[in-house]
């Protein structure tokens, strides 16, 4: 059975499938059924809350700020600042506007969202900052490359726990030499669009294999991406998909089902450019 939590480098552990927001704090109409969402996944277990300071434009921290109110010891939260902000004080800046809008003292994992214009340096001495001061428990990147990740080794004192990119069945091409180099350093795979924006569960065989698993593709998509030991964060606003999405724990997928999943999604067989949404 895939376990449900992994250990970080620092020895902190995150749950292995979580709950993204991104769209999510763009309508006010929305708004009631997105926190009802989250909450029914921290209740089922989906502890971990993906969020950003982009989102909305600071609403999708807002919707999760509502979300964990009065059980924020329960969840681990992640969110993230935007290249432009990644400055020295910038980032400082940047996070303690996170705080206030989901109402919390603390981030679990704050990320540096893409590469920007400021050095890799100054961001990682912010977050080093963060991290002394006890205001954030790790800190990683999001939509690195290897070679950004090597650049990123020089200057972080080890200190990166998570790479968040995109990777889905349809999107494999970090399996050709970023998640092999990530696995021998700890550092976890956080998969965003883990369903590429609904557009996986369009596969006919996808479809076909899930139903001969008497699952839904979307349970077979996530599980399979717990197998490959990484962190799915789907997003919905639904209650009864979080509860589907839940399942995604509990399937096992054996080698001829991998096998077959192979076949319709092949891995990658060269270097690809980082895929990113």
């Amino acid at each position: 059975m895939p376990s449900h939590v992994i250990t970080l480098p620092n020895g902190i552990t995150m749950p292995t499938l979580g709950q993204g927001t991104w769209f999510m704090g763009e309508s006010s109409m929305a708004k009631k059924d997105e926190v009802a969402a989250l909450q029914r996944g921290i209740d089922l277990g989906m502890t971990l809350i993906d969020t950003a300071e982009m989102y909305a434009s600071g609403g999708a921290e807002k919707v999760t700020g509502e979300a964990i109110a009065g059980r924020r010891d329960k969840v681990f939260l992640v969110s993230k600042v935007l290249p432009g902000n990644a400055s020295r004080r910038g980032t400082i800046a940047a996070f303690e506007r996170s705080l206030k809008r989901m109402n919390t003292d603390y981030i679990d994992l704050y990320l540096l969202h893409w590469r920007g214009g400021y050095g890799l340096d100054e961001t990682f001495e912010a977050m080093e900052r963060l991290l002394a001061d006890g205001k954030i428990r790790a800190y990683g990147v999001s939509n690195f490359d290897l070679d950004d990740m090597q650049e990123a080794a020089q200057y972080d004192n080890g200190n990166i726990c998570v790479n968040q990119v995109l990777y889905n069945l349809a999107s494999r091409g970090i399996e050709w030499d970023l998640m092999p180099w990530m696995q021998k350093r700890n550092i976890a795979v956080m998969a965003y669009s883990p369903l590429y924006q609904t557009r996986l569960l369009k596969s006919p065989g996808l479809k076909r294999v899930a139903q001969e698993l008497s699952i839904t593709p979307a349970q077979l998509a996530l599980a399979w991406l717990l197998h490959q030991g990484t962190v799915p964060i789907p997003k919905t606003s639904s209650v009864k998909r979080v509860e589907e999405n839940r399942k995604a724990w509990d399937i096992v997928l054996d080698t001829q089902v991998l096998a077959e999943l192979d076949g319709i999604f092949p891995p990658p067989d060269h270097k690809m450019p980082l895929d990113v949404l």
